[in-house]
């Protein structure tokens, strides 16, 4: 920086305009350029630049305009090829001008002018390698505006006002101008339709915005679940839902009903529905029923029975339920007392067979045995003649003889009574009086005496304390009980009893609701590939008396997925598939609840419902049980593997295959009835089990469970694990993890067990199952095909890191449909169709017996024609199933 003693030197002058840009040299100034300053250190090309600045003319000097005509220049686009503009045709002066405009237009380069080399566009640079040697750029008209200046007015006085608007005007192109103008047009409608395609049509099957723009490692997603597994949440929610007694339909149930649809909406789960039916159900009255030995005279009672069982509950829980029997009959009755065992058809034959006449007797039959479902055991002594039936439970299948009793043990005590429905389930599953349709407001309805749903005669449950005083009335009457028909309560001499024998009372008054409301609540997260498919868990809320372990254990397993689940959806996850939480109603009377949203719903789910999971009685101690579809076989087994048994040291799998265990067959006792063997839903219940529990009486309670059910709750935590893990692998895995090879080998099993069973009778010389036997053999063929498929995806998907077009996700999507579709494609849809007399049931693999109850079946149409002795029908039923059978298998690879 120069010093303030420095002596000035003026700065030269500026030259004009028309002096810096003259080309004649005697235009020149002579003093020009002026000498540099002594203290201008910079370079020359500085300083030239600077002087052009410069200028000893004061603005507005006359001097300073140019002669013929010239303008200054004025501000306007940086474009010098415009194609729009302001001025007139005549502005552009000159042939060269209008030349060299239309090849800047064009982009032709002049050979020689090494500019336009560099004047090229970067565009052409980029694509030159993949495009002929066109030289063009993108160039849009654009708008020129001139604003009116001080000139105009003293070059053209004569001028209209006008003329100094902004004027409008196309460009002058040629042919070969508008030729490529119009190319240009399209290769931009080419480009933005590709991008559309690319990104719009979901070219990358949504896996980039199935998570909202996360992306989640699976694996860590399942670590996630079962970490998050709180025991002490699901403590916390049992606790609650065995505060006070609910039973379908009652206060209880309904405010359980709202505390579900209130953790549903609080976690997050979407579209939460209250679902409303309205069907029969019963209650006890107080003082309605009663047991009682009455005089020989019959105006009297000897002896009562207590009934009711002691008060557990505790003030905070309100009212135990009473003793009774879901869709018993209502009645008065009174008869001879006879003991027939277990209350089979084959007990009450042998009591024929003795010639005991038992037309009007009271029957007294105990729980289990031959005979497992409380309603046929009624149903039985009905056919037999008896007015009224009896059952208690005894101690040798659940007793003191068995174990330690509750409260401190897991066996039933001498005042416990095993509550239940005594609807045919195995006939008539969900609302009695509407078999085959939803029990919605508006639905036809039959009355009681019009369905076969209900028994005929009355019945009670009795506690064993009761039944050794009726026990011990009748020895010395009928016939001595051999050693089978011998029972374990105690100070008892095994009599049948006959027509002799005391008079006993059977009362049951009842109160009758036909259209009782019940409530089922729904919530969901919804997928994001196939969101029209679900996976959905169901467990029922409704309980005998407090339910700890039937069904609120399942409850709370229930719930705290559905919360773990929530958390993940806030954190951005979403599966590919649908799942879907729902908690039943009425399950007790008759598996109501579920089986009337299958009913309303049924062709929907015949479509969608990929798979069912069943939470009923879900933890009464350590072992691990599954009774499930053959599908299920692959995806359990590796679940197991991951869940870790911290009191028995082990994993579930290793424990699973030390005691040799399978897969079980499902029955005819809980809720995935209607989806296995209605709908065609693949389904599978889960539980861990122990010796036994205190079922259906006030002794299953929190106390009990918290104490001797499931300490600490641990298997609760467990379970947990095993939905959780169960539902991301059929929830979210690409490929539906069925085991299409493992339900081929099962029917191959089930195939044998028929023919042994048939070889038992020695009825298999009657019909041929050579049908069903060649249909099974289509299906291992179909299967063997099928699966292919699926190595080649992985083997595309590996190939291209992990990329899938469009067209082989939707074939991902048709293999999974064809894959759920094959259970769906073993039922009888046909006008009529279903097994005979009870064509609910529409599976032909799958059913309850007629007389089986809560056992597996398989072929239960069959087994029920052979019962039957009906051979034609027997073979018909056979070609038939085969027929369905290798329709199955067909529709797996056509």
């Amino acid at each position: 920086m120069p010093s303030e003693k420095s002596q000035y030197t003026p700065a030269p002058p500026i030259p004009t305009y028309d002096e810096a840009t003259g080309g004649n040299p005697s235009s020149s100034r002579r003093d020009w350029p002026p000498p540099a300053s002594p203290i201008d250190t910079r370079p020359d090309h500085e300083t030239e630049a600077q002087s052009l600045l410069f200028s000893r003319t004061r603005p507005g000097d006359s001097s300073r305009r140019a002669p013929n005509g010239y303008r200054p220049p004025y501000v306007e686009s940086d474009d010098e090829g415009s194609q729009w503009t302001l001025e007139d045709d005549e502005s552009d002066n000159g042939e060269d001008a209008q030349v060299r405009r239309e090849m800047q237009e064009l982009e032709v380069e002049d050979p020689l002018d090494e500019s336009s080399t560099r004047s090229s566009s970067s565009w052409r640079k980029r694509i030159a390698s993949s495009l002929p040697q066109w030289k063009w750029r993108w160039r849009l008209p654009r708008l020129t505006v001139r604003l009116p200046r001080q000139g105009d007015n003293t070059d053209n006085g004569d001028a209209e006002p006008s003329e100094t608007r902004r004027r409008l005007r196309w460009p002058i192109m040629n042919s070969a101008a508008a030729i490529l103008m119009i190319g240009r047009l399209l290769a931009v409608v080419l480009i933005l339709g590709f991008l559309y395609l690319l990104f719009m049509s979901d070219i990358f099957t949504g896996m980039a915005r199935r998570m909202g723009g996360h992306v989640f490692d699976p694996e860590n997603v399942r670590r996630f679940v079962q970490s998050e597994i709180n025991s002490d949440m699901m403590r916390n929610t049992l606790k609650h839902f065995t505060s006070y007694a609910h039973i379908a339909g009652t206060e209880g149930d309904y405010a359980l009903a709202m505390d579900v649809r209130n953790d549903f909406m609080k976690y997050g789960l979407e579209d939460v529905t209250v679902d409303q039916y309205y069907v029969y159900l019963n209650y006890p009255k107080e003082g309605g029923r009663a047991v009682q030995i009455m005089s020989e005279d019959g105006k009297e009672a000897k002896w009562t029975a207590a009934l009711e069982e002691n008060e557990v509950g505790g003030e905070s829980a309100g009212r135990q339920t009473f003793v009774f029997h879901g869709h018993s009959k209502a009645g008065d009755v009174r008869g001879p007392l006879i003991y027939a065992n277990y209350g089979s058809r084959d007990d009450f034959k042998k009591l024929a067979d003795k010639g005991i006449d038992t037309n009007g007797a009271i029957a007294l039959v105990r729980y289990y045995g031959t005979q497992g479902d409380r309603a046929l055991k009624i149903k039985a002594a009905e056919l037999a003649g008896f007015a009224g039936c009896i059952i208690y439970s005894d101690p040798a299948e659940d007793g003191f003889l068995k174990g330690e009793p509750a409260p401190v043990g897991r066996y039933m005590p001498a005042d416990g009574v095993q509550r239940g429905g005594v609807s045919l389930m195995s006939w008539v599953v969900g609302d009695v009086l509407t078999p085959g349709w939803e029990s919605k407001e508006g639905m036809p309805r039959m009355t009681k005496e019009q369905t076969p749903g209900l028994v005929k005669i009355p019945s009670l449950p009795l506690a064993w304390r009761d039944a050794q005083i009726l026990l011990q009335h009748i020895q010395g009457f009928g016939e001595p009980c051999s050693d089978d028909w011998h029972g374990g309560v105690p100070d008892v001499e095994w009599w049948t009893g006959n027509s002799s024998s005391p008079i006993v009372r059977l009362k049951n008054e009842q109160d009758e609701e036909e259209r009782q409301e019940i409530w089922n609540v729904y919530g969901k997260i919804a997928g994001v590939e196939q969101n029209e498919k679900s996976i959905i868990i169901g467990n029922h809320r409704d309980a005998w008396a407090f339910g700890a372990t039937d069904p609120n254990s399942g409850t709370a397993v229930m719930l705290e997925v559905a919360r773990i689940f929530g958390d993940l959806v806030t954190k951005g996850w979403r599966p590919l598939r649908t799942i879907e939480f729902m908690s039943w109603d009425a399950e007790e009377y008759n598996l109501i609840g579920s089986t009337e949203f299958v009913e309303k719903n049924l062709e929907y789910l015949q479509k969608n419902a990929f798979a069912y999971i069943n939470l009923d009685t879900a933890v009464s101690g350590q072992e691990f049980h599954a009774a499930a579809s053959p599908v299920f076989r692959k995806v359990l087994y590796k679940v197991m593997e991951r869940v870790f048994d911290p009191i028995l040291n082990a994993t579930l799998r290793t424990l699973w295959e030390g005691r040799n265990a399978e897969i079980e067959s499902l029955g005819a006792g809980s809720d995935y009835v209607a989806f296995q063997d209605i709908a065609g839903t693949s389904s599978i219940d889960i539980s861990f089990d122990g010796a036994a529990h205190p079922y259906h009486s006030s002794y299953d309670n929190f106390d009990w469970m918290d104490r001797v059910g499931d300490p600490g709750f641990i298997y609760h935590n467990l379970l947990g694990q095993v939905l959780g893990l169960l539902i991301l692998e059929l929830s979210d895995r690409p490929i539906l993890p069925f085991d299409m090879g493992y339900y081929a080998l099962s029917l191959n099993h089930y195939l044998a067990s028929l023919s042994q069973w048939g070889e038992d009778k020695g009825v298999n010389d009657r019909y041929n199952l050579d049908p069903i036997r060649n249909a099974i053999s289509e299906v291992e063929k179909s299967i063997t095909e099928f699966e292919k498929w699926e190595l080649s995806w992985e083997q595309a998907v590996v190939s291209s890191n992990g990329w899938e077009p469009i067209s082989l996700g939707q074939r991902r999507g048709d293999y999974n449909n064809r894959m759920a579709l094959f259970e769906t494609g073993l039922l009888d849809l046909e006008t009529g169709g279903g097994i005979p007399n009870r064509t609910q049931f529409k599976h032909v693999i799958f059913g309850p017996e007629l007389w089986s109850g809560y056992d597996a079946a398989y072929f239960p149409a069959i087994r029920d024609a052979v019962d039957a002795e009906d051979w034609p029908l027997t073979q018909k039923i056979i070609d038939k199933t085969a027929d369905i059978i290798s329709r199955a298998a067909k529709a797996l690879v056509e």
